[in-house]
């Protein structure tokens, strides 16, 4: 997509900075053990916001993961896992994302930006999915969803312990719910 058509490409969301609802809000992950089986597990604690401008070109979306929040459904591994010897959460305590472009139209979007884990950043491309827009009736606040989806290779990030027990790549799925900010 060029900039002209960025440009023209029309926003479905107001300007503003949206806020996270984390209550609606997951960050997922999926790695091979073994070579032979998917191990799943998502992060509990995360802040992120939506930046909205006037133009496709002004949108900016920045997340923090808090990587002792690890949750793989046994306790025992994930102990295992924030250890020193894996992914060390006492010298990587985040991981962070901020995106650096957005481009699209309609549901489907592609967010580029750059992951930070620990000392090392890498250029990240996520598929994004435009959810929509609903109005909770409860308190009749604006909310949007987005589905995000990727990969990286766990070597490219310093984290390349136990090749062979698990996958080089890891896919990462985001279901992201932002509200609309008060003065939209």
């Amino acid at each position: 997509m060029t900039n002209d058509t960025a440009t023209a490409t029309a926003l479905p969301l107001a300007p503003g900075h949206w806020a996270l609802d984390p209550f609606h809000s997951a960050v997922n992950f999926t790695v091979r053990h073994l070579g032979i089986a998917k191990v799943r597990g998502r992060f509990e604690r995360l802040e992120a916001e939506l930046f909205v401008g006037e133009r496709v070109e002004d949108v900016r979306v920045s997340a923090t993961v808090d990587l002792a929040s690890i949750d793989t459904g046994n306790a025992d591994r994930d102990a295992h896992v924030r250890a020193s010897d894996l992914l060390d959460v006492e010298k990587r305590p985040t991981m962070t994302y901020r995106s650096t472009r957005v481009s699209g139209e309609g549901e489907n979007w592609t967010m580029e930006g750059e992951l930070t884990i620990g000392d090392v950043t890498r250029p990240v491309t996520l598929a994004v999915e435009f959810g929509g827009l609903v109005d909770v009736p409860m308190d009749g606040s604006r909310h949007a969803g987005f589905e995000a989806t990727g990969e990286i290779r766990r070597s490219e990030f310093g984290l390349d312990f136990a090749p062979g027990l698990l996958g080089e790549v890891v896919k990462i799925q985001l279901d992201m719910q932002f509200v609309e900010p008060k003065n939209a």
